[in-house]
């Protein structure tokens, strides 16, 4: 006689539903996500993908809504409530924006110990001291988004809640520091690449990710985590005299931070970033799907995408290899450094700015002017 099927837990069975929007949320702390979130969370997370919203801010939103969700169990002992009552909103500000000259004589102030060690210990919370303004905002505007999507409102537009915002601000000034310290510029990419030396899968994989993420203008890191094969298509070679054709092929970025999915917005690989690629595809044999995968501890190629966050982890570890400081670059420093390297080949801005698809001249030149500020004749007026 069968036995009857056992039924799901509830964790068990938001783990499931929350694989079912994998592709469009690659998410590797899916378990921990399953016990954080509650079935409503979930639910709301599948009505926003079916409603189309951009792939990059469903994943802002899940990422704000675990650390929310996070939040309020060591803080409260209790998941969110919604709509959230105004004390609990002018709670989160004080936990997170904080003056640490009066925490030395006030333990009392800013984020108790307990929550502290809580976030800590789940990953949740690495640097130490209070969370950047812009952090809080955006906390606090996914978390109103999130509310409005459940049809409930909220006191996020309160005057206690913006004064507590602003007169923390104001007790706590921050300069706004940069993404990536330095950039990725080809010099620094050849040390990383050199780190990438053997045919193993990870060294072809992560190759591949450094020269596609480089050579296609930048690209942010959830656009490298979440690219699929479909978005591939095989151009016609590039001739090169008194030399073979180098091999091309077209990304088709679909819905990006600043672009819709309506647009077709296509940036291309030539060379060496081609070759790279097929290397890798070839090796994990992917032929459909996400491209960039996670690797087991057996060399097993993961059936899901690579976490964004994961790019970022990449490259510091082919930094420090290549006997560089992690600390002082970043995923964005691809970004970055793809514009500082093309000024310093000459490259006009607005060719640039066609292959990293930056929409504001103001913060692509920012990237540009600075590689050429310093040597400019400007510089050198009494030289």
């Amino acid at each position: 006689m069968a036995k009857p099927k056992t039924s799901l837990t509830a964790v068990e069975r938001r783990a499931e539903e929350l694989d079912t929007i994998a592709s469009v949320l690659p998410m590797e702390r899916r378990d921990e996500l399953a016990e954080l979130l509650t079935d409503h969370d979930v639910e709301t997370l599948r009505h926003l993908v079916n409603q189309g919203m951009g792939d990059n801010t469903l994943r802002a939103l899940t990422s704000d809504l675990a650390y929310l969700e996070a939040w309020g169990l060591a803080a409260t002992g209790k998941s969110l409530p919604w709509p959230a009552p105004e004390a609990l909103l002018l709670k989160f500000v004080a936990h997170h924006l904080w003056d640490p000259q009066r925490r030395e004589t006030d333990a009392n102030h800013g984020m108790p110990a307990d929550v502290d060690e809580n976030l800590r210990s789940q990953g949740f919370l690495k640097s130490v001291g209070p969370h950047a303004p812009a952090t809080v905002r955006r906390r606090l505007a996914n978390w109103s988004t999130l509310t409005k999507w459940r049809g409930l409102d909220g006191a996020f537009a309160s005057p206690a809640l913006k004064s507590a915002i602003r007169l923390s601000v104001r007790a706590v000034p921050r300069t706004r520091g940069r993404k990536s310290p330095k950039a990725v510029t080809g010099d620094v990419l050849a040390k990383l690449l050199s780190t990438c030396a053997t045919d193993s899968l990870r060294d072809l994989r992560d190759r591949a990710i450094m020269m596609v993420a480089f050579a296609s203008g930048g690209r942010r890191r959830s656009e490298i985590a979440g690219l699929r094969c479909e978005q591939l298509s095989i151009e016609p070679p590039i001739p090169v005299e008194n030399g073979a054709p180098l091999p091309s092929l077209a990304i088709h970025l679909g819905r990006t931070k600043t672009t819709s999915g309506d647009e077709d917005d296509v940036v291309y690989l030539t060379g060496r970033p081609v070759e790279a690629l097929n290397a890798w595809m070839v090796a994990a044999k992917i032929d459909s799907g996400s491209v960039f995968r996670g690797i087991g501890r057996w060399g097993t190629v993961s059936r899901r995408a690579i976490d964004p966050q994961s790019i970022n982890a990449i490259l510091k570890q082919r930094v420090e290899m290549a006997g560089l400081e992690p600390g002082e670059f970043s995923a964005h420093g691809l970004r970055s450094g793809y514009l500082t390297e093309a000024a310093n080949r000459g490259i006009p801005l607005p060719e640039a700015m066609e292959q990293s698809r930056h929409r504001s001249v103001q913060q692509a030149s920012s990237y540009y002017n600075n590689a050429t500020r310093r040597s400019g004749k400007a510089a050198r007026l009494l030289s």
